[in-house]
């Protein structure tokens, strides 16, 4: 990557590196990598701690007195692949992503792999800057995130609610099979259930495994809110699961 592409990038950025060699290497895809140009896959390993860190403390600092669970569902969003995308799109860093000349000729970019760029970049500056430095960089890009969140404008990840509600009260996860298949090969939809301890659940079709796995989940936790509303529990019992599949703000 020359020189003056490296200065956009930190502009694009709003952090100038003291090693622009870390920044070089945070945008190389592993497709583009050589025995003299490595890529960008040890970054990535480690900016998924530190970025895991770093919004965990600003969680927990932000809401407090929020429960555990709460602050989880807030995380699993803020950091997931299509949220860490969107930041890497926002901030134009897709132009410059270096990859093989596969990847080269698709027209957009996976977003699991814009969001291990922003992962590698939060690894970059930290290794260069500090974890101050990352900090700063991380919240201030992921803040609106947060924020919209909080407001419920973003797209709800309905497995991890339906896995974090599961383990709490079967002690186990909750799994997912494909009962059916239709059309082509090149434009399939699937039909996807929702298993809990062996038991079938909401099923739902998709365009894709992962979107019928999403609303699949979704089917459940909402055929679960109904049976726990005619079910003759305690309050406490319907407070608990109520608390488990929404997301509602912390008092």
């Amino acid at each position: 990557m020359h020189s003056e592409e490296l200065e956009t990038c930190q502009k694009k950025l709003g952090y100038r590196f003291t090693d622009p060699g870390l920044l070089s290497l945070a945008l190389t895809h592993s497709s583009a990598k050589s025995s003299e140009h490595p890529s960008n896959e040890r970054l990535e390993f480690l900016g998924d701690a530190v970025l895991g860190m770093i919004i965990s403390d600003a969680l927990y600092h932000r809401f407090r007195g929020a429960s555990e669970g709460y602050l989880t569902r807030i995380k699993s969003v803020v950091v997931s692949s299509k949220t860490l995308g969107y930041c890497t799109k926002r901030l134009g860093l897709d132009e410059h992503i270096v990859v093989g000349k596969g990847i080269a000729a698709k027209k957009d970019f996976p977003q699991s792999l814009l969001g291990n760029v922003f992962e590698a970049l939060v690894a970059a500056i930290y290794l260069d800057g500090g974890v101050e430095a990352a900090r700063k960089f991380s919240v201030s890009n992921l803040k609106d995130e947060i924020d919209k969140v909080l407001s419920n404008k973003h797209v709800k990840n309905y497995k991890s609610l339906l896995q974090h509600h599961v383990q709490r009260v079967y002690g186990s996860v909750p799994t997912y099979q494909v009962l059916d298949e239709s059309g082509p090969d090149h434009n399939k939809s699937f039909r996807v259930a929702a298993i809990i301890e062996g038991t079938t659940r909401g099923t739902s079709w998709g365009d894709n495994k992962k979107e019928a796995e999403q609303k699949a989940a979704r089917e459940t936790l909402s055929l679960l809110k109904s049976e726990r509303a005619v079910e003759s529990g305690t309050s406490q019992d319907r407070t608990t699961v109520d608390s488990d599949l929404e997301s509602g703000e912390p008092d």
